[in-house]
């Protein structure tokens, strides 16, 4: 086994023959027990997002690799309430966007440097350079010091330079060998409305049982609900899988190039090792395995893989130690210009 040091850490980063990726595995359970049903995410059109193998095997989507970023970018935030914070907000700067209704972080904006609020502020050149600079030489400087979790988990300036970022992290949770179940059920009103001439009884008859009809949607009538989402049940194991892809890593530039990808590295790294909050959704709440320790790879280029001696500890260590010799930018206020929101709206997509 690798244990994972300073030379370690060097190697990936910085030395093109390294590692091409750095991978987790991450078996998980429902806390109701390994034979409990969970609740994946629903999509318009398809419901469960479930895949039938060659074999006849069935696996589902429990947290998509956009879910998972949306969860791992905010533990970079500050809460600025006075609780206790996760430690890694420490490791990037705080830029706030205020607005009449509040404020919002950079770190919640859903396209992260690319996002219309970003534009939608005086940060909207400096954004508009960063991405230029790194679309035409592969400078990741500038970004990294405004929004550095947009090289982490990604970024594409859509709506401007249409530069791309590619993830450097990716994660995503898969049950595997499941079976879908439904479930049924049926609302009964407390009382009569029809004998309460509220409506007729013909109307009451013409709309009860349909759940489109006005009166079940407004919960006047009964309605049943058969055939719903069930949930899964999973006869395999649910599975986080993270890469941490090296080569990409590898291809950020700038002033100082090898401590640029030390820190975003350790970015990478300290989140993908922060302890995983399992409550994914309603019905979903899942931890670790402990009897299933996390494994942690290095693939090389042959595809020969050695195990890391790795975990939240050492990651955090080395994380903090790479943002320290990068610098990090103080904390930044800006606010919203309803002028600028207004200019870029009439843009041409």
């Amino acid at each position: 086994m690798t244990e994972f040091d300073d030379r370690f850490a060097e190697r990936c980063a910085n030395d093109e023959a390294g590692s091409v990726a750095l991978t987790l595995r991450q078996k998980l359970l429902p806390v109701e027990g390994p034979d409990a049903v969970i609740f994946p995410p629903t999509y318009a059109g398809i419901g469960y997002n479930v895949d039938t193998l060659s074999d006849g095997i069935k696996v589902v989507t429990v947290d998509s690799v956009g879910a998972q970023a949306n969860r791992l970018e905010p533990l970079f935030k500050a809460d600025g309430r006075g609780v206790v914070e996760s430690p890694l907000c420490k490791l990037v700067p705080q830029v706030t966007i205020t607005h009449d209704g509040g404020s919002v972080s950079i770190l919640d904006a859903g396209h992260r440097l690319g996002d219309a609020l970003i534009r939608s502020t005086k940060l909207a050149s400096e954004a508009n350079e960063a991405f230029r600079a790194y679309q035409d030489t592969g400078d990741a400087s500038a970004i990294a010091r405004l929004a550095p979790t947009s090289l982490v988990f990604g970024a594409w300036d859509s709506r401007d330079t249409q530069a791309k970022v590619p993830r450097i992290l990716q994660s995503v949770i898969r049950a595997w060998d499941i079976d879908p179940l439904t479930r049924s059920a049926q609302y009964n009103p407390p009382v009569d409305y029809a004998a309460l001439e509220v409506f007729s009884e013909d109307e009451k008859k013409k709309q009860e049982g349909s759940a489109k009809s006005q009166l079940a949607q407004r919960g006047f009538v009964h309605v049943p609900a058969t055939e719903e989402h069930g949930g899964i049940l999973v006869h395999g194991q649910i599975r986080r899988d993270v890469t941490i892809n090296l080569i990409a890593l590898r291809r950020l530039h700038g002033d100082d190039t090898s401590t640029l990808r030390r820190y975003v590295l350790g970015l990478a790294l300290a989140a993908a090792t922060a302890p995983l909050d399992g409550f994914l959704r309603q019905g979903c709440l899942i931890t670790p395995d402990p009897e299933a320790p996390p494994t942690w790879e290095a693939v090389e280029r042959d595809g020969t893989r050695e195990q890391v001696a790795l975990d939240e500890k050492k990651a955090l260590v080395f994380a903090q130690q790479a943002a320290t010799a990068f610098g990090i930018a103080g904390e930044r206020t800006v606010a919203f210009d309803k002028t600028l929101a207004k200019s870029d709206a009439k843009k041409k997509a």
